[in-house]
């Protein structure tokens, strides 16, 4: 299982990623967590432990599953469940959607908005008047290097050269949202001009680029916000940026008590990456180091990851190892 990027195996090692982020929430998803049912179970009565009601946990599945395990996800502390229909249809997920709603569960339908499917969406949304739904999350279709094969075969393009959408999903799901809401304020439509009643549920549209503009990086600065070591500066991008001074095994130590003493700096300022060969410190004294010294010197930038995934590396003079 993973945590953000975090493989785990455990659910300390779980607990431990979610306090570097202060997370107030978690999302289970897979795969499918209905496939390691006794698992996810076991995952929401941890985290509810460790964080208290407070933290809210839900759950996506595409499984219509039986229905006496409604109360077992509730009674474990579970807040919402999200299904994704598969095919598009609902009539096999009803039973199970109200038996979550009378376990106490918020329930919603999340899916994306395949711009080939538009006549069956429409249908979709006056069905789902009958679901015990309180909300209906569209999700703009991305192409990406795993379905690129499939999406070509359905006549799928890029929506622009800035974003991952396929073209005519942002537009398809505008165009629900509008009958949503239009029906909600008791107008009519925009787009056909029929009056309808109120579907009862709200419509959310997530594009592709706010996947990975907002909430990825909203995650790395949450999480650099709270693991952030001191020499270290967060970028405009919400990477971590430091300087480091490259060593050996045997002169390590040695470089590390001679910096102390020549700077006089806390030896919190600095940090000892033996993997690595380096040690770590803030850029200004790399910078300061980079015309002195007869070693490699460099700027790195890491994201704020478990794994501190390394994504530039700068050298700041020519003794490069």
């Amino acid at each position: 299982m993973f945590a953000n990027e975090r493989p785990c195996t455990d659910f300390a090692q779980v607990i431990e990623e979610a306090k570097a982020m202060d997370a107030t929430g978690t999302g289970i998803t897979g795969g499918d967590p209905l496939m390691a049912r006794e698992h996810t179970i076991e995952a929401i009565k941890a985290l509810k432990a460790e964080f208290g009601p407070q933290h809210h946990i839900h759950m996506y599945t595409s499984i219509p599953f039986a229905v006496e395990h409604a109360a077992s996800f509730a009674e474990a502390g579970l807040d919402e469940i999200r299904f994704h229909l598969l095919k598009l249809e609902l009539e096999k997920y009803l039973p199970t959607m109200q038996a979550c709603k009378n376990a106490g569960l918020v329930v919603g339908v999340e899916i994306p908005a395949e711009p080939d499917e538009e006549h069956r969406l429409f249908e979709l949304l006056e069905e789902l008047r009958k679901a015990p739904i309180e909300f209906l999350n569209l999700n703009e279709l991305e192409i990406t290097t795993g379905n690129h094969s499939e999406m070509e075969l359905r006549g799928f393009n890029l929506s622009n050269e800035m974003t991952a959408g396929a073209e005519g999903s942002a537009e398809l799901s505008l165009a629900l949202r509008d009958r949503v809401m239009c029906a909600e304020l008791g107008i009519p439509d925009v787009h056909d001009e029929l009056l309808r009643e109120a579907y009862g549920f709200h419509l959310k549209f997530c594009t592709s680029s706010y996947k990975d503009a907002g909430q990825l990086r909203a995650r790395f600065k949450r999480r650099a916000g709270h693991t952030l070591r001191p020499y270290e500066e967060l970028t405009d991008d919400d990477t971590i940026i430091f300087g480091a001074l490259f060593s050996s095994t045997s002169l390590i130590e040695s470089d590390i008590e001679e910096i102390l003493e020549e700077t006089g700096i806390s030896a919190d300022w600095i940090f000892r990456d033996d993997e690595n060969l380096r040690i770590e410190m803030p850029v200004e004294l790399a910078e300061e180091f980079a015309e002195e010294v007869n070693a490699p010197v460099a700027i790195i930038e890491v994201h704020p990851t478990h794994e501190r995934l390394e994504v530039s590396l700068t050298w700041l003079n020519s003794q490069r190892p």
